[in-house]
């Protein structure tokens, strides 16, 4: 358990610490309090736009700006972002890129998806897809495995001709997660996710003020308590087999007491 706050307390420290002591006075562009998806972004990791998944967030923008979204990932769950961006009439070849990154702002790899992709001249849209490593309760420092917290999505566009700076896009972003489970369960767990504002609510709810939270996103039955998974259950389960296969072969093994060919006193 001493281990696991340390590598909490690091986690924290290493990409949380750097937040300011109180919440961003500027307004973020957030999902509404009805649970309706966001129609604008943000322009950094500060400002991102607060979406759940499976809503789809929409955006209008200019070509050349930097989108910003952000959603919840909880353990056991490996999360796919897919966007797609609808691009002008008349348009040179541009390459679009789709980066995620977790709440420590360390970008993931994708597991495999295309999340750079050119759209020819003329193309309408294009389509970007990222699927992410399951979320782990648990990690190492010095590793990059995905662990639950906020997850900020950018969209931007990497090869562009001058020409085409600043015409319109219209983006679409959407996240989903499919439950792994016990399959990905580790022993340990966080003392916290990792949600920008955090450690600010922490040390506030212990003098009683009023708690600063930058992010308010949370996947929507909470987070997970990190102990339990399906893996207790198949390690029950297989406890029990384990101890009907020792009965079974106790039986068939111990024979059926002493044999008729020994005599007596024997």
């Amino acid at each position: 358990m001493r281990a696991i706050r340390v590598l909490s307390a690091a986690l924290l420290t290493l990409g949380l610490a750097a937040a300011p002591a109180a919440a961003d006075s500027s307004p973020s562009p957030s999902a509404s309090a009805d649970g309706k998806a966001p129609t604008q972004a943000g322009t950094s990791f500060r400002t991102a736009a607060e979406m759940e998944q499976g809503q789809s967030a929409t955006a209008s923008a200019s070509t050349g700006d930097y989108l910003y979204w952000s959603f919840p990932a909880d353990t056991g769950q490996r999360p796919t972002v897919k966007a797609t961006v609808k691009l002008p009439g008349s348009h040179a070849a541009q390459t679009w890129q789709l980066d995620v990154y977790d709440g420590l702002r360390r970008h993931q790899s994708c597991q495999y998806g295309a999340a750079t992709r050119t759209a020819e001249q003329g193309t309408s849209s294009v389509e970007l897809a990222c699927v992410l490593r399951t979320v782990r309760a648990w990690s190492e420092p010095w590793a990059n495995d995905p662990l639950p917290g906020t997850y900020y999505v950018r969209l931007t566009v990497l090869d562009l001709g001058s020409a085409d700076l600043g015409l319109p896009v219209r983006a679409e972003v959407r996240a989903n997660s499919a439950e792994i489970g016990g399959a990905a369960a580790v022993d340990g767990s966080l003392g916290k996710p990792l949600v920008p504002g955090i450690a600010v609510e922490s040390d506030t709810e212990q003098d009683g003020s009023k708690s600063a939270v930058l992010s308010a996103i949370e996947p929507d039955d909470g987070w997970s308590s990190h102990w339990w998974s399906s893996r207790w259950v198949w390690t029950a389960v297989g406890g029990v087999l384990a101890a009907l296969a020792g009965i079974g072969g106790y039986a068939l093994t111990r024979g059926r007491g002493r044999p008729a060919y020994v005599p007596p006193g024997a």
